[in-house]
């Protein structure tokens, strides 16, 4: 079980200067008298028995300083005009997105249905970035029309781009296009999330460039913005992204030498958090120090003015707000091998350890006082031998009822989250000083068969 040491507000230090990527738990948590686990002034076993499980909390005090603090260090350490994108595939719901622009940041979305929920959380269109490598021609003509950035990633986009120019009457801005040019650059992280190496399905490659921009000088219609580069995902290293900055300036200095108005560098995204006690991520002012820093030394050696400098943070800055709250039921005991203690919920609403083997931290939240004397390894209810959410981890004894919280949630859970099994998806709720509010319903039984079509001879 992780130890629970929260900020101490009545400290040195004061809460708005804690990385929360590099905290375990949300900076909210605490442990009340009765030895139960609290997140933004709400008891976690209260929000299950009001809202149920398996339940998504989500600490707004947590996630409004991870915004503020990206912010900050983007202005303290760069001195030209900068922009904080969230990454939205972290976590897209209309709530999240409305809070990051309530901060000052703009999205970073990939698909249609992203973009969709940003533009119904009034998020402005104008912050508003759109990645992804297979655009279909009915979401580059939604992007063009709500007058977002599109992050053109291959020559069939840039082709139909042109082509759809031809045919939309109005818009409301010339559209802003930005190239996303893959860097080579290695990073020490899991296979399925390293995107900025050269065998990537991501981008043009570093060859094609002189291509990319030779097809831009030919289409002044269209309003160049600049360059985009990611090399990945839960990244600990700071020398990549270092890397990073003097390359990416060097295609910005080779577009301006050619006469095209590129004054935009977007460097992706990809700083860690902190999953387990023994991770050690830098924090969010470090990685934007390096940043920050590189990109202005670049810009002076190649001798060009300092363009609009943009990141795309996602996992930290909603990784660790959030926790899942599960309620322990059945217990298996296997002598000599392993105890299964199984929840309510799984790979459905956590797909994360069954796709790529992660690691997280959980805690007993009504037993927060009392010592780990079992190894349990954490079973999902899913008919699935490979449902594990935890595996081999000391937790205090537990009863079923008993609660369970799984730490740094916020990332890549609900967004990745399936109806395996037919199960619904869980509730969230956003918690901040003692109030509880929903931002996402849990889904019925009605809903899961909402879609279904029955062929008018089965039906009943």
């Amino acid at each position: 079980m992780v130890s629970l040491q929260p900020p101490d507000i009545s400290s040195s230090t004061p809460i708005a200067e804690t990385s929360p990527n590099q905290q375990i738990l949300p900076l909210s948590a605490k442990i009340d008298q009765t030895g139960q686990m609290v997140i933004g002034g709400c008891l976690v076993t209260d929000l299950v028995k009001q809202f149920g499980s398996p339940l998504y909390i989500v600490d707004e005090l947590t996630l409004r300083t991870a915004c503020q603090q990206y912010r900050l260090s983007f202005q303290k350490f760069y001195p030209g005009p900068s922009q904080i994108l969230y990454a939205s595939k972290a976590w897209s719901c209309m709530a999240i997105s409305a809070l990051v622009a309530n901060e000052g940041l703009g999205l970073d979305v990939v698909s249609g249905g992203e973009l969709y929920t940003a533009l119904q959380a009034g998020v402005d269109p104008e912050t508003i970035y759109f990645h992804g490598n297979n655009k279909s021609v009915p979401e580059l003509e939604m992007a063009l029309s709500c007058g977002c950035t599109i992050i053109a990633d291959n020559w069939l986009e840039l082709e139909q781009l042109t082509e759809l120019l031809d045919t939309i009457d109005a818009l409301p801005n010339p559209p802003r296009v930005m190239l996303r040019i893959t860097p080579g650059i290695e990073c020490h992280t899991h296979e399925y999330i390293r995107t900025g190496h050269l065998d990537s399905k991501f981008g043009f490659d570093p060859n094609q460039i002189d291509q990319a921009l030779s097809f831009a000088q030919k289409n002044p219609q269209i309003t160049w913005v600049g360059f985009h580069a990611h090399i990945g995902s839960q990244i600990f290293e700071l020398q990549p992204h270092q890397d990073l900055t003097s390359v990416i300036v060097e295609w910005l200095a080779k577009a301006q030498a050619l006469g095209l108005s590129m004054n935009e560098l977007n460097i992706g995204g990809g700083l860690g958090i902190r999953y387990v006690e023994s991770d050690d991520p830098p924090s969010i002012a470090q990685w934007s120090e390096i940043v920050c820093n590189g990109i202005s030394q670049a810009c002076q050696t190649a001798n060009i003015p300092l363009p609009k400098l943009l990141c795309e943070p996602g996992r930290s800055l909603v990784g660790t707000s959030c926790i899942t709250a599960y309620t322990v039921g059945a217990k298996k005991n296997i002598p000599d091998i392993r105890t299964y203690l199984s929840v309510d919920g799984g790979m459905s609403d956590n797909p994360r350890p069954i796709t790529y083997q992660s690691v997280y931290s959980a805690a007993i939240a009504n037993h927060m006082d009392s010592s780990a004397t079992e190894i349990v390894t954490v079973a999902g209810k899913h008919c699935e031998s490979g449902d594990v959410l935890l595996k081999d981890i000391p937790l205090p004894p537990s009863q079923p009822g008993d609660i369970l919280v799984v730490m740094g949630t916020g990332a890549y859970n609900y967004s990745m989250a399936s109806n395996y099994n037919r199960i619904s998806r869980p509730a969230a709720v956003l918690v901040q000083n003692g109030d509880a509010n929903l931002i996402l319903k849990r889904e019925t039984y009605q809903d899961l068969i909402r879609q279904d079509c029955l062929p008018r001879h089965l039906e009943p």
